[in-house]
């Protein structure tokens, strides 16, 4: 087996075994609290500590131009395996303008969400897993599985199948998990500023521009204000 063909075997492999991890790794402990143990002499005195009376501050109310406002951002954040497209136009664009929005109206409340794909692509992504290991269970155990469905005899597309099994497998494991990423992808970005449309993704075709959400949500919050 040359390198090519252990990358292509090895690849997905180490993959699927992070997937499982992740999944079934326990959670964190909280690491426990330092005891402070006191040692008393019995010759030593107790201390008498004077009294502090604490100091009281005035509260600070809370006040900010956008204050009692909330702003959702709902976006595409199911596509796992597309690292480059979640991360960079997806989950970062989001963090990004939750950032701007806190710090050019303060007191605002941005909330991000997920927004999910259509329910046919949902349920065509469940299929795609299955689909991978029956290939995969054809491509090792053809052989025994055949005779069962009543052939007496593998087709001719199984041994030539059979003859790259680690390539077809590994190939049947990336354009799986490429096809599961694509539709569990919806490719959103919607923005509501108290329960208004300010801005959608589906509708544009595009993500939207820091100086161009700050004036969206800006006009949304004035017209809140004169309404009330």
């Amino acid at each position: 087996m040359d390198r090519a063909q252990l990358l292509l075997v090895g690849l997905p492999l180490f993959l699927f075994c992070s997937d499982i991890f992740s999944l079934f790794a326990p959670a964190p402990s909280k690491p426990a609290a330092p005891h402070h143990y006191h040692h008393r002499h019995p010759d030593s005195q107790p201390l008498i500590q004077p009294r502090h009376t604490p100091l009281e501050f005035p509260t600070q109310k809370t006040s900010g131009i956008g204050y009692g406002n909330t702003v959702s951002i709902d976006f595409c954040s199911s596509c796992s395996y597309s690292l480059f497209i979640c991360l960079r136009f997806g989950r970062g664009t989001a963090v990004t303008m939750k950032n701007m929005l806190e710090s050019q109206f303060p007191g605002i409340n941005v909330i991000l969400a997920n927004y999910p794909p259509p329910l046919p692509k949902r349920l065509l992504s469940k299929v795609v897993p299955v689909v991978q290991f029956g290939v995969i269970g054809v491509i090792m155990g053809g052989e025994h599985i055949f005779p069962r469905l009543g052939l007496a005899a593998p087709p001719q597309w199984y041994y030539s199948m059979r003859a790259n099994r680690f390539g077809n497998m590994a190939s049947t494991w990336l354009l799986g998990n490429f096809v599961q990423s694509f539709l569990q992808n919806s490719g959103a970005f919607e923005v509501h500023c108290n329960g208004e449309l300010a801005f959608s993704k589906l509708k544009e075709n595009r993500f939207p521009g820091e100086i161009e959400l700050k004036e969206l949500v800006a006009r949304r919050i004035v017209n809140s204000r004169l309404i009330i």
